[in-house]
């Protein structure tokens, strides 16, 4: 999710590749998990994870509306906690808000929805020179659902980022990409070399699933249940930015856009049917 931050964002706080398939234990024919046993035994080591079992206290929520002509107002209302569960709903509803968080100037919107930002900071070390990045997800298939798991570091995209999962409405595909820039607010990476559509005869809205990326020096790998669906290395043309955001932070974001530029220009807001995203866990692994 393109994140160009043209003022500064305030928000509000709330109190890599694996003998891949025996990574993710297969619970129904539609409903994925991670084996971190696996993972283990690969020589990965968790070094985040959040459950969503005990509140929202390690993530900031976004409260305003966002950027590439989305149509939401962000609002901790629309996060609800259930049974370990993570909803992030969207509603049709004319409310009034900033137009980005901190904002001073009211806009008006006929949809809200949520997002999340990480207060932890996805980071390589000398000692993790691989960092994977995991999500439980259970997608929205509804026309204009714009659900997004990805990562960023500011100022963007001097830091990179990172689009693990950004889908619209389709059951069996979404998109993953990435960005980077060495001056703020000036990506030099380019969508059409690397951008990729994913498609799979998973249902990716009738259970829970296990989206990845593998961020190292040289490549970012993106996994769906524990299967490798791209890969993208510095030896293929237009990659050669990779390199230049690892070790750098990022913060973990997940959030429910309601349409905007991920559309195109056919997009038709009077067919926009609301639903809601579900997360069960975000976890992050290291190895060297």
């Amino acid at each position: 999710m393109k994140n160009v931050l043209k003022i500064a964002v305030l928000l509000l706080a709330l109190t890599g590749c694996s003998s891949s398939e025996d990574a993710v234990k297969n619970n129904t024919q539609n409903d994925f998990d991670l084996d971190e046993a696996a993972l283990e035994a690969d020589g990965y080591s968790k070094i985040y994870e959040d459950n969503f079992d005990s509140g929202l206290n390690g993530w900031n929520v976004w409260e305003g509306g966002a950027y590439n002509e989305e149509l939401q107002l962000y609002k901790s209302q629309n996060l609800i906690l259930a049974n370990g569960i993570l909803e992030i709903r969207s509603k049709k509803e004319d409310v009034t808000g900033p137009a980005t968080p901190g904002d001073s100037e009211l806009s008006d919107f006929d949809y809200t929805s949520g997002r999340i930002e990480s207060i932890y900071e996805v980071a390589h070390t000398s000692t993790s020179q691989k960092i994977r990045i995991s999500a439980r997800i259970k997608l929205p298939a509804s026309y204009g659902m714009w659900p997004a798991f990805w990562s960023y570091g500011n100022p963007w995209p001097t830091h990179g980022e990172i689009d693990i999962l950004e889908a619209t409405g389709d059951k069996h595909g979404y998109t993953t990409n990435y960005y980077y820039g060495s001056q703020p607010d000036t990506p030099q990476t380019n969508d059409d070399l690397t951008s990729e559509e994913i498609t799979t005869p998973k249902d990716l809205s009738s259970g829970f699933h296990v989206y990845e990326v593998i961020w190292a020096k040289n490549s970012l790998t993106f996994l769906l249940d524990g299967e490798v669906v791209e890969t993208r290395n510095t030896s293929e043309t237009g990659q050669q930015y990779i390199p230049d955001f690892f070790g750098k932070s990022q913060n973990i974001i997940l959030n429910l856009a309601v349409g905007g530029t991920m559309f195109g220009d056919d997009f038709d807001e009077s067919e926009i049917k609301t639903s809601s995203m579900y997360v069960d866990w975000v976890k992050v692994f290291s190895s060297q």
